[in-house]
């Protein structure tokens, strides 16, 4: 069983004139998770995981996360994640929650977040215990014929042997 004990959350953004793919490694070297085999998993925070600031993962290591990914072509975007944590009444089981989004805009992309997460609450008969909070980054502008890719992630760290 793997259970995380650790996250943090991070952003980035990136350009290429070459590929979308090279925008998209841009974006996740900004963010300082380039060098991680990244795993995309669903989302849910454990129980007592706690919220650090983001550190370095040792290259090639296997990392779990939740991951939002805004892709463009000479246009404007943002990507977005958004967590929380709650309980669910019935049963008393208390854990969090993750979203992603990604849109026109962070203004766009923040209510969608918070709409999504305030459903999956809804939809787990959940009393929400802490405020939602997002990370979304824009790509900024982007020159005509320029890729660009926006990132935003939750980064599940992985436990050391």
């Amino acid at each position: 069983m793997i259970l995380p004990k650790r996250f943090f959350v991070t952003v980035g953004r990136g350009t290429s004139t070459t590929s979308a793919l090279n925008a998209f490694d841009n974006a996740l070297a900004a963010a300082g998770i380039d060098r991680c085999n990244l795993v995309p998993v669903s989302s849910i925070l454990p129980t007592d995981a706690i919220q650090i600031p983001p550190v370095k993962i040792p290259a090639g290591t296997i990392t779990f996360c939740v991951l939002s990914r805004y892709d463009g072509f000479g246009k404007e975007g943002a990507a977005g994640v958004g967590w929380t944590r709650g309980e669910i009444k019935k049963t008393r089981d208390r854990f969090g929650m993750v979203a992603e989004g990604s849109g026109k805009t962070t203004k766009d992309v923040e209510s969608e977040l918070k709409n999504k997460l305030q459903e999956m609450a809804k939809s787990r008969s959940m009393t929400l215990q802490k405020d939602i909070q997002t990370a979304v980054t824009p790509t900024g502008k982007v020159p005509e014929k320029t890729f660009c890719s926006a990132i935003a992630a939750v980064i599940f760290v992985p436990e050391a042997d």
